[in-house]
């Protein structure tokens, strides 16, 4: 982890960490008078991420995850409190996206690693066959333990473990006695309290048919905002675009007309899953599974336009 220092205080009295973890670039603002405690702060912050990552990364190979996933088809791993509660968080947030939110995808995405797919895209019989791999449902779990009964299964939390981490950040801020905060890890968002000059905190929405321009923004505060899109991940392979995005149903990526979905909800692990399942499932029927949905507000960008939810307009500030 790539790490630097609180720096002073701005005129309105904001701090700001930034650092590199969980493949993304992180950033955190927060007030906090006193500088012993914003370092302090920022100490307990790396600690706690660093942590995480070791324990639920896919990519160390002696991580908890990889420990379940070397395991498959062979035996049943056990697992502590906090590695059930990531299964928990999972099944519920499986459930609440129609399944689009699904943790067991790791075959596929090895099938569409993005170091090879450039040069060839996979055949058909390769994706069917990491298809049957998937499906949160084949998951076997009982108390303190957790088996993937065939081999070559795997799981990888990278669909809602940054956002999780997000909201754990605003918690250990708030805990703290900090009130105003934008916690960033990746463009996943918590926005608490002010920027120091408003009471609310301005964040961007990215046109995702001009990437690297916002056509609007947000007044956030106390809310938590995620963004899902295809304008900066994608390739061009026969004259045919491919996004990093896959359809868990199909097994390939999306292609639906879907260019980006920005939701506003109560915590990032919501806005994040709901940002995704937006985006796979497509306008009308993401939006409509948003509409389910208390507390989340979503707005998406189609290759027709934008549209939104009812109260997504509340949020609206004038273009960025």
């Amino acid at each position: 982890m790539e790490t630097a220092q609180p720096l002073t205080a701005n005129e309105a009295g904001i701090r700001h960490l930034e650092f590199s973890a969980m493949g993304t670039a992180c950033s955190i603002k927060f007030r906090l008078e006193d500088n012993c405690d914003a370092w302090q702060f920022g100490a307990d912050v790396l600690g706690w991420i660093g942590g995480f990552e070791a324990k639920f990364s896919r990519y160390r190979q002696d991580s908890e995850l990889s420990k379940i996933n070397a395991a498959a088809g062979e035996r049943w791993v056990r697992i502590d409190d906090e590695t059930s509660h990531m299964l928990d968080l999972a099944e519920s947030l499986h459930r609440r996206t129609k399944g689009i939110l699904d943790p067991t995808l790791l075959p596929l995405q090895l099938v569409w690693d993005w170091r090879k797919v450039r040069e060839r895209l996979p055949e058909n019989g390769e994706v069917a066959e990491a298809l049957a791999l998937t499906g949160w449902s084949k998951l076997e779990r009982r108390p303190g333990a957790v088996r993937l009964p065939m081999r070559g299964m795997g799981l990888d939390f990278g669909g809602f473990g940054k956002e999780y981490a997000v909201d754990y950040v605003a918690r250990m801020a708030a805990e703290r006695g900090i009130t105003d905060a934008l916690v960033d890890f990746g463009r996943d968002i918590f926005a608490m309290g002010g920027n120091g000059k408003q009471p609310f905190w301005h964040v961007g929405i990215e046109d995702g048919a001009k990437p690297g321009n916002c056509w609007g923004g947000l007044a956030v505060s106390d809310r938590a905002v995620s963004a899902s899109g295809d304008y900066a991940r994608f390739f061009t392979h026969d004259g045919k675009r491919y996004g990093h995005i896959l359809d868990p149903r199909t097994g390939w990526p999306v292609t639906n007309g879907m260019r980006a979905v920005t939701v506003v909800a109560g915590s990032c692990l919501e806005a994040g899953a709901y940002s995704t399942a937006v985006f796979v499932l497509g306008a009308e029927e993401g939006l409509e599974l948003a509409n389910f949905a208390r507390d989340v507000e979503v707005c998406a960008q189609t290759d027709c336009g934008i549209q939104g939810t009812r109260k997504f307009g509340q949020w609206l500030i004038k273009a960025a």
